[in-house]
Protein backbone atom coordinates (compact mmCIF):
# COMPACT_ATOMS: atom_id res chain seq x y z
CA UNK A 1 0.00 0.00 0.00
CA UNK A 2 1.54 3.38 -1.27
CA UNK A 3 1.68 6.21 1.52
CA UNK A 4 -0.52 9.01 1.24
CA UNK A 5 1.77 12.24 1.86
CA UNK A 6 0.63 14.91 4.04
CA UNK A 7 -0.25 14.17 7.68
CA UNK A 8 -3.45 12.36 8.84
CA UNK A 9 -3.64 13.78 12.12
CA UNK A 10 -6.72 15.69 11.46
CA UNK A 11 -5.13 18.41 10.94
CA UNK A 12 -4.90 23.30 7.58
CA UNK A 13 -6.12 26.62 8.33
CA UNK A 14 -6.52 29.85 5.77
CA UNK A 15 -3.31 31.37 4.86
CA UNK A 16 -2.10 33.57 7.00
CA UNK A 17 0.54 36.01 7.66
CA UNK A 18 3.81 34.82 9.78
CA UNK A 19 3.21 36.86 12.58
CA UNK A 20 4.59 35.34 15.59
CA UNK A 21 6.15 38.31 17.61
CA UNK A 22 7.26 38.80 21.54
CA UNK A 23 7.60 41.86 23.26
CA UNK A 24 11.13 42.16 24.22
CA UNK A 25 12.34 44.45 27.93
CA UNK A 26 13.60 47.17 27.36
CA UNK A 27 17.16 47.26 26.70
CA UNK A 28 19.13 50.87 28.11
CA UNK A 29 22.17 52.02 26.77
CA UNK A 30 23.66 54.92 28.56
CA UNK A 31 26.73 56.19 27.38
CA UNK A 32 29.64 57.82 29.78
CA UNK A 33 28.63 61.22 28.84
CA UNK A 34 25.21 60.32 29.74
CA UNK A 35 24.00 62.02 27.03
CA UNK A 36 22.00 59.70 24.89
CA UNK A 37 19.58 56.80 25.85
CA UNK A 38 18.19 54.50 23.72
CA UNK A 39 15.59 51.55 23.61
CA UNK A 40 14.36 48.78 21.55
CA UNK A 41 10.83 47.65 21.30
CA UNK A 42 8.92 44.90 19.80
CA UNK A 43 11.23 42.89 17.99
CA UNK A 44 10.17 39.75 16.33
CA UNK A 45 11.42 36.27 17.59
CA UNK A 46 11.53 34.15 14.48
CA UNK A 47 11.00 35.20 10.96
CA UNK A 48 11.39 38.49 10.85
CA UNK A 49 13.89 41.21 12.44
CA UNK A 50 11.36 44.87 13.16
CA UNK A 51 13.28 46.89 15.27
CA UNK A 52 11.79 50.96 15.99
CA UNK A 53 14.75 52.67 17.88
CA UNK A 54 13.64 55.90 20.22
CA UNK A 55 16.45 58.39 20.49
CA UNK A 56 16.15 61.01 23.34
CA UNK A 57 19.08 63.30 24.05
CA UNK A 58 18.78 64.30 27.71
CA UNK A 59 19.28 68.16 26.88
CA UNK A 60 16.59 70.14 25.75
CA UNK A 61 16.84 68.48 22.06
CA UNK A 62 13.81 67.54 20.24
CA UNK A 63 13.34 63.90 20.38
CA UNK A 64 13.72 61.72 17.46
CA UNK A 65 12.42 59.06 16.31
CA UNK A 66 14.56 56.17 13.71
CA UNK A 67 13.27 52.98 12.27
CA UNK A 68 15.53 50.54 10.78
CA UNK A 69 14.33 48.49 8.20
CA UNK A 70 12.76 45.28 7.99
CA UNK A 71 14.73 42.30 6.90
CA UNK A 72 13.14 38.96 6.55
CA UNK A 73 15.32 36.06 7.57
CA UNK A 74 15.02 34.12 4.34
CA UNK A 75 18.00 36.14 3.32
CA UNK A 76 20.65 33.11 3.45
CA UNK A 77 23.19 34.61 2.11
CA UNK A 78 23.34 37.43 4.90
CA UNK A 79 25.39 36.73 7.64
CA UNK A 80 24.99 39.93 9.81
CA UNK A 81 24.34 39.03 12.74
CA UNK A 82 20.33 39.54 14.18
CA UNK A 83 19.40 41.60 16.73
CA UNK A 84 17.35 39.71 19.81
CA UNK A 85 16.75 36.24 19.76
CA UNK A 86 16.24 35.30 16.30
CA UNK A 87 15.60 31.41 15.00
CA UNK A 88 18.19 31.95 12.43
CA UNK A 89 18.67 29.02 10.56
CA UNK A 90 20.45 30.45 7.33
CA UNK A 91 22.94 27.94 5.99
CA UNK A 92 20.70 25.05 7.44
CA UNK A 93 19.47 22.68 4.86
CA UNK A 94 16.01 20.62 5.51
CA UNK A 95 14.51 17.81 3.96
CA UNK A 96 10.40 17.58 4.42
CA UNK A 97 9.02 13.92 3.19
CA UNK A 98 5.09 14.77 2.66
CA UNK A 99 4.21 17.42 1.07
CA UNK A 100 2.08 17.09 -1.97
CA UNK A 101 0.11 20.32 -1.96
CA UNK A 102 0.51 23.98 -0.07
CA UNK A 103 -2.12 23.27 2.67
CA UNK A 104 -0.94 21.05 5.03
CA UNK A 105 1.25 20.86 8.36
CA UNK A 106 4.09 20.05 6.24
CA UNK A 107 3.78 22.76 3.61
CA UNK A 108 3.58 25.29 6.84
CA UNK A 109 6.82 23.83 8.43
CA UNK A 110 8.57 24.35 5.53
CA UNK A 111 7.61 27.77 4.59
CA UNK A 112 8.59 28.67 8.29
CA UNK A 113 12.23 26.75 7.86
CA UNK A 114 12.34 28.86 5.07
CA UNK A 115 11.81 31.81 6.49
CA UNK A 116 14.00 31.31 9.02
CA UNK A 117 16.87 31.08 6.07
CA UNK A 118 16.62 27.56 5.43
CA UNK A 119 16.87 26.02 2.12
CA UNK A 120 14.31 23.32 1.54
CA UNK A 121 13.76 19.99 0.07
CA UNK A 122 11.18 17.82 -0.67
CA UNK A 123 9.79 14.31 -0.68
CA UNK A 124 6.49 13.57 -2.24
CA UNK A 125 4.26 10.65 -2.79
CA UNK A 126 4.98 9.53 -6.43
CA UNK A 127 1.59 9.41 -7.23
CA UNK A 128 1.26 12.93 -6.39
CA UNK A 129 4.61 14.08 -7.92
CA UNK A 130 3.61 15.40 -11.33
CA UNK A 131 0.15 17.06 -9.85
CA UNK A 132 3.02 19.01 -7.30
CA UNK A 133 5.51 19.89 -9.29
CA UNK A 134 3.11 20.63 -12.31
CA UNK A 135 1.05 23.21 -9.57
CA UNK A 136 4.97 24.59 -8.19
CA UNK A 137 5.80 25.03 -11.81
CA UNK A 138 2.38 26.75 -13.20
CA UNK A 139 2.64 29.22 -10.11
CA UNK A 140 -0.71 28.02 -8.55
CA UNK A 141 1.08 27.92 -5.32
CA UNK A 142 2.87 31.40 -5.50
CA UNK A 143 0.38 32.91 -2.92
CA UNK A 144 1.01 30.14 -0.61
CA UNK A 145 4.21 30.69 -1.23
CA UNK A 146 5.13 34.63 0.06
CA UNK A 147 7.10 34.85 2.80
CA UNK A 148 7.36 37.64 5.31
CA UNK A 149 9.52 39.81 3.15
CA UNK A 150 7.75 39.47 0.21
CA UNK A 151 10.13 36.85 -1.29
CA UNK A 152 8.74 33.97 -2.63
CA UNK A 153 9.65 30.56 -0.73
CA UNK A 154 11.80 28.73 -2.78
CA UNK A 155 12.42 24.53 -2.91
CA UNK A 156 15.50 23.14 -4.24
CA UNK A 157 14.78 19.85 -5.38
CA UNK A 158 11.24 18.15 -5.10
CA UNK A 159 12.03 14.31 -5.17
CA UNK A 160 10.06 11.52 -5.72
CA UNK A 161 9.40 9.21 -2.52
CA UNK A 162 7.18 6.39 -0.93
CA UNK A 163 7.87 5.83 2.44
CA UNK A 164 6.50 2.67 2.46
CA UNK A 165 8.98 0.80 0.87
CA UNK A 166 12.68 0.94 2.13
CA UNK A 167 14.14 -0.42 -0.82
CA UNK A 168 13.77 -1.47 -4.44
CA UNK A 169 14.04 -5.11 -3.05
CA UNK A 170 10.95 -3.79 -1.11
CA UNK A 171 9.18 -2.85 -3.57
CA UNK A 172 6.35 -5.88 -5.18
CA UNK A 173 5.77 -6.42 -8.79
CA UNK A 174 2.50 -4.40 -9.09
CA UNK A 175 3.76 -1.44 -7.51
CA UNK A 176 6.41 -1.60 -10.25
CA UNK A 177 4.39 -1.61 -12.46
CA UNK A 178 1.36 0.56 -11.67
CA UNK A 179 1.24 3.68 -14.51
CA UNK A 180 0.73 5.86 -11.55
CA UNK A 181 4.69 5.07 -11.05
CA UNK A 182 6.03 5.33 -14.55
CA UNK A 183 8.34 7.77 -15.32
CA UNK A 184 9.53 7.55 -12.26
CA UNK A 185 13.19 5.77 -10.49
CA UNK A 186 14.76 5.82 -7.10
CA UNK A 187 11.86 6.74 -4.67
CA UNK A 188 12.49 4.50 -1.65
CA UNK A 189 13.49 5.61 1.56
CA UNK A 190 17.59 4.29 1.20
CA UNK A 191 17.33 5.54 -2.83
CA UNK A 192 15.99 8.87 -1.87
CA UNK A 193 18.98 9.92 1.06
CA UNK A 194 21.12 8.31 -1.47
CA UNK A 195 20.03 11.00 -4.34
CA UNK A 196 19.93 13.72 -0.99
CA UNK A 197 23.39 12.77 -0.27
CA UNK A 198 24.68 12.73 -3.97
CA UNK A 199 22.95 16.26 -4.84
CA UNK A 200 23.85 17.74 -1.87
CA UNK A 201 26.25 15.59 0.53
CA UNK A 202 24.28 16.62 3.80
CA UNK A 203 21.14 17.91 5.56
CA UNK A 204 20.86 19.53 8.64
CA UNK A 205 17.38 18.84 9.18
CA UNK A 206 14.72 16.28 8.65
CA UNK A 207 10.36 16.63 8.72
CA UNK A 208 7.94 13.43 8.77
CA UNK A 209 4.75 14.38 7.81
CA UNK A 210 3.55 11.30 6.67
CA UNK A 211 0.71 9.49 7.03
CA UNK A 212 -1.50 6.91 5.90
CA UNK A 213 -4.31 4.38 7.05
CA UNK A 214 -6.24 2.98 4.62
CA UNK A 215 -9.02 1.75 7.20
CA UNK A 216 -9.18 5.00 9.08
CA UNK A 217 -12.98 5.21 9.15
CA UNK A 218 -13.21 1.69 10.20
CA UNK A 219 -13.40 1.11 14.61
CA UNK A 220 -10.57 -0.70 15.83
CA UNK A 221 -12.69 -3.86 16.38
CA UNK A 222 -13.44 -3.65 12.77
CA UNK A 223 -9.94 -2.89 11.75
CA UNK A 224 -8.16 -6.24 9.61
CA UNK A 225 -5.04 -7.06 10.05
CA UNK A 226 -3.52 -5.69 6.97
CA UNK A 227 -5.37 -2.01 7.96
CA UNK A 228 -3.62 -2.01 11.07
CA UNK A 229 -0.08 -2.80 10.16
CA UNK A 230 -0.45 -0.19 7.19
CA UNK A 231 -1.27 1.98 9.10
CA UNK A 232 1.67 1.32 11.58
CA UNK A 233 4.29 1.20 8.13
CA UNK A 234 2.95 4.22 6.88
CA UNK A 235 2.50 6.09 9.97
CA UNK A 236 5.27 5.62 12.35
CA UNK A 237 7.77 3.16 10.75
CA UNK A 238 8.10 5.00 7.98
CA UNK A 239 10.09 7.58 10.68
CA UNK A 240 12.22 4.54 11.70
CA UNK A 241 13.27 3.91 8.34
CA UNK A 242 13.15 7.72 7.30
CA UNK A 243 15.85 8.42 10.02
CA UNK A 244 18.14 5.15 9.52
CA UNK A 245 18.84 5.82 6.21
CA UNK A 246 18.89 10.04 6.42
CA UNK A 247 21.22 10.33 9.80
CA UNK A 248 24.51 9.18 8.29
CA UNK A 249 23.65 12.26 6.05
CA UNK A 250 22.92 14.64 8.94
CA UNK A 251 25.22 17.32 10.28
CA UNK A 252 26.21 16.65 14.37
CA UNK A 253 23.77 19.06 16.09
CA UNK A 254 20.85 18.42 13.71
CA UNK A 255 17.17 17.82 14.33
CA UNK A 256 14.59 15.80 13.04
CA UNK A 257 10.81 16.27 13.89
CA UNK A 258 7.41 14.24 13.47
CA UNK A 259 3.77 14.99 13.67
CA UNK A 260 1.32 13.54 15.77
CA UNK A 261 -2.24 13.34 17.05
CA UNK A 262 -3.92 13.52 20.89
CA UNK A 263 -5.37 10.16 19.66
CA UNK A 264 -2.31 8.38 20.51
CA UNK A 265 -3.17 8.78 24.67
CA UNK A 266 -7.05 9.67 24.08
CA UNK A 267 -10.20 8.66 22.52
CA UNK A 268 -11.28 9.95 19.11
CA UNK A 269 -13.99 8.49 18.01
CA UNK A 270 -13.80 8.30 14.18
CA UNK A 271 -9.99 7.97 14.18
CA UNK A 272 -9.93 4.30 13.44
CA UNK A 273 -8.17 1.64 11.43
CA UNK A 274 -4.75 1.63 13.72
CA UNK A 275 -3.95 5.09 13.03
CA UNK A 276 -4.38 5.86 17.26
CA UNK A 277 -1.94 2.78 18.10
CA UNK A 278 0.40 4.04 14.94
CA UNK A 279 0.57 7.56 16.93
CA UNK A 280 0.99 6.26 19.92
CA UNK A 281 3.97 4.01 18.40
CA UNK A 282 5.42 7.29 16.87
CA UNK A 283 5.31 8.66 19.91
CA UNK A 284 7.26 6.12 21.89
CA UNK A 285 9.94 5.71 18.87
CA UNK A 286 10.48 9.62 19.39
CA UNK A 287 12.05 8.79 22.66
CA UNK A 288 13.76 5.77 21.47
CA UNK A 289 15.26 7.33 18.77
CA UNK A 290 16.17 10.47 20.45
CA UNK A 291 18.36 8.40 22.92
CA UNK A 292 19.86 5.89 20.03
CA UNK A 293 20.32 9.13 17.29
CA UNK A 294 21.83 11.45 20.35
CA UNK A 295 24.10 9.49 21.16
CA UNK A 296 25.54 7.97 18.17
CA UNK A 297 24.70 11.13 16.32
CA UNK A 298 24.28 13.92 18.02
CA UNK A 299 20.74 14.62 16.06
CA UNK A 300 18.16 15.60 18.15
CA UNK A 301 14.23 14.35 17.66
CA UNK A 302 10.99 15.92 18.47
CA UNK A 303 7.45 15.04 17.47
CA UNK A 304 4.99 17.87 17.34
CA UNK A 305 1.53 16.44 18.44
CA UNK A 306 -0.82 18.98 16.37
CA UNK A 307 -4.31 20.04 17.09
CA UNK A 308 -7.11 19.85 14.01
CA UNK A 309 -6.40 21.62 11.32
CA UNK A 310 -8.09 21.67 7.60
CA UNK A 311 -6.28 19.60 5.54
CA UNK A 312 -7.14 17.94 2.40
CA UNK A 313 -5.68 14.92 3.96
CA UNK A 314 -8.24 15.61 7.09
CA UNK A 315 -11.12 16.62 5.42
CA UNK A 316 -11.13 12.83 3.77
CA UNK A 317 -11.37 11.25 7.30
CA UNK A 318 -14.91 13.11 7.24
CA UNK A 319 -15.17 15.18 10.85
CA UNK A 320 -12.50 17.69 10.59
CA UNK A 321 -14.87 20.26 11.33
CA UNK A 322 -16.58 18.80 14.17
CA UNK A 323 -13.12 18.19 15.89
CA UNK A 324 -12.40 21.88 15.01
CA UNK A 325 -15.49 23.31 16.46
CA UNK A 326 -15.09 20.97 19.50
CA UNK A 327 -11.53 22.26 19.67
CA UNK A 328 -12.56 26.07 19.59
CA UNK A 329 -15.35 25.56 22.34
CA UNK A 330 -13.29 23.20 25.32
CA UNK A 331 -9.49 24.68 24.66
CA UNK A 332 -8.09 26.89 26.69
CA UNK A 333 -7.58 28.91 24.12
CA UNK A 334 -10.58 30.02 22.10
CA UNK A 335 -9.23 30.19 18.73
CA UNK A 336 -8.81 27.94 15.50
CA UNK A 337 -5.67 26.52 15.25
CA UNK A 338 -3.53 27.90 12.08
CA UNK A 339 -1.22 26.14 9.99
CA UNK A 340 1.72 28.07 10.90
CA UNK A 341 1.25 28.13 14.34
CA UNK A 342 2.93 24.05 14.16
CA UNK A 343 5.39 25.61 11.52
CA UNK A 344 7.07 28.26 13.76
CA UNK A 345 6.96 25.41 16.44
CA UNK A 346 8.76 23.28 14.22
CA UNK A 347 11.35 26.13 13.65
CA UNK A 348 12.27 26.28 17.05
CA UNK A 349 12.66 22.83 17.29
CA UNK A 350 14.97 22.43 14.69
CA UNK A 351 17.12 25.91 15.83
CA UNK A 352 19.76 26.07 18.26
CA UNK A 353 17.50 27.73 20.30
CA UNK A 354 16.31 23.82 20.94
CA UNK A 355 19.61 22.52 21.24
CA UNK A 356 18.74 20.50 24.55
CA UNK A 357 15.22 19.68 24.01
CA UNK A 358 15.22 16.02 22.46
CA UNK A 359 12.69 12.89 23.15
CA UNK A 360 10.05 15.64 23.65
CA UNK A 361 6.23 15.47 22.48
CA UNK A 362 5.35 19.32 22.10
CA UNK A 363 1.45 20.24 21.83
CA UNK A 364 0.70 22.95 19.68
CA UNK A 365 -3.00 22.84 19.56
CA UNK A 366 -4.46 25.73 21.59
CA UNK A 367 -3.77 23.48 24.83
CA UNK A 368 -6.60 21.16 24.68
CA UNK A 369 -4.58 18.08 25.43
CA UNK A 370 -5.15 19.38 28.97
CA UNK A 371 -8.38 19.00 29.31
CA UNK A 372 -10.08 16.27 31.26
CA UNK A 373 -13.64 17.28 30.11
CA UNK A 374 -15.36 18.80 27.42
CA UNK A 375 -16.56 21.81 28.97
CA UNK A 376 -19.42 22.60 26.38
CA UNK A 377 -21.30 19.73 27.92
CA UNK A 378 -24.61 20.44 29.39
CA UNK A 379 -23.96 18.45 32.37
CA UNK A 380 -21.75 22.00 33.07
CA UNK A 381 -24.51 24.29 32.00
CA UNK A 382 -24.68 25.67 35.37
CA UNK A 383 -20.86 26.26 36.22
CA UNK A 384 -19.67 29.63 36.03
CA UNK A 385 -17.00 28.77 32.83
CA UNK A 386 -15.06 31.20 31.75
CA UNK A 387 -15.54 31.83 27.94
CA UNK A 388 -13.71 34.02 25.53
CA UNK A 389 -14.24 37.66 24.68
CA UNK A 390 -15.81 37.73 20.92
CA UNK A 391 -15.90 41.75 21.12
Amino acid sequence: MATVSSSMHVAIAKPSTFASCEASKSNIAVVSSFKEASWMKLKSSCHISSTHVLSQNVTSNPVKFSRNVTKAMSQSNDTTPLPGLPIDLRGKRAFIAGIADDNGYGWAIAKSLAAAGAEILVGTWVPALNIFETSLRRGKFDESRVLPDGSLMEITKVYPLDAVFDSPEDVPEDVKSNKRYAGSSKWTVKEVAESVKENFGSIDILVHSLANGPEVSKPLLETSRYGYLAAISASSYSYVSLLKHFVPIMNPGGASISLTYIASERIIPGYGGGMSSAKAALESDTKVLAFEAGRKHRIRVNTISAGPLRSRAAKAIGFIDMMIDYSSENAPLQKELSAEEVGNAAAFLASPLASAITGTVLYVDNGLNAMGVGVDSPVFKDLNIPRANKS
